[in-house]
């Protein structure tokens, strides 16, 4: 059993790397890495600072000799498409999407769903398909952008979408943008992540992506690798049993 895409308190997360590991091993969790957000400096609310990267890899580099006999550890990092990359080089890193950048402002697409609508109504005519497009243009560079090992919550602009709270899903626009970033990103042969991070927290009942996404991008030769995005403890491996059965 694997989760290689996890948060601490060296970003948003909620307990410590040690913590984290504990509960991995108590888990079963045979390989296990610790991802937390790379630096934006736009945004530096959820975010390890620069002249953190070092002091949060010696601390895994000593929890993966202080657990050798327990777990597999890993030392990731989630890049955002934003980030500035890091010079230190970790064991493997995520590539993620969280930001819209519209009239040199940096629009964070899951932060709240009121963020979004105003987002919508100020720069982009009301019109929330201009938004979602220039999401899914980021995501279908994020390979090139940040040479991700795994591409990190692929349709996160849905975070707030359930009962089409803000959108049709249905839509030609929306299926034309998913379309065209998943074309892009198969032709890289990344992996990609199902992302059981926004059920746990209670945002979604399904994983990222969608049945839909998911059902084209398998269709279409894509790679998955099982994410919790756990921000706690107790969230490692959140949901993987429930899903086994559709893989």
């Amino acid at each position: 059993m694997t989760d290689l895409h996890t948060h601490t308190v060296f970003s948003d997360g909620k307990n410590t790397p040690e913590q984290m590991v504990l509960s991995a091993i108590g888990k079963g969790v045979t390989t296990y890495g610790i991802s937390d957000h790379s630096y934006t400096p736009f945004d530096q609310s959820y975010c390890m600072r620069p002249e953190n990267y070092a002091v949060y890899k010696a601390e895994i580099e000593e929890l993966k000799e202080k657990y050798k006999n327990e777990i597999d550890l890993r030392c990731g990092i989630e890049l955002d498409y934003y980030s500035h990359k890091p010079d230190i080089k970790f064991d493997y890193t995520i590539g993620s999407v969280h930001y819209v950048k519209a009239e040199n402002v940096y629009i964070p697409v899951d932060f709240t769903k009121e963020t979004l609508e105003n987002a919508v109504n100020e720069y982009f005519g009301g019109d929330f398909f201009s938004l979602i497009e220039k999401y899914y243009e980021n995501v279908a560079d994020v390979v090139n952008k940040t040479k991700c090992d795994i591409i990190g919550h692929f349709d996160l602009i849905t975070k707030f979408n359930e009962g089409k709270a803000l959108f049709d899903e249905s839509d030609k626009r929306y299926k034309d943008a998913y379309k065209t970033a998943a074309d892009a990103l198969l032709k890289t042969g990344v992996p990609f992540e199902i992302n059981f991070g926004a059920i746990s927290r209670g945002y979604r009942k399904t994983p990222y992506p969608s049945k839909e996404i998911f059902s084209y991008l398998k269709k279409n030769g894509a790679e998955f690798i099982l994410s919790s995005d756990g921000h706690s403890a107790e969230n490692i491996c959140y949901g993987f049993d429930t899903f086994k059965g559709e893989l």
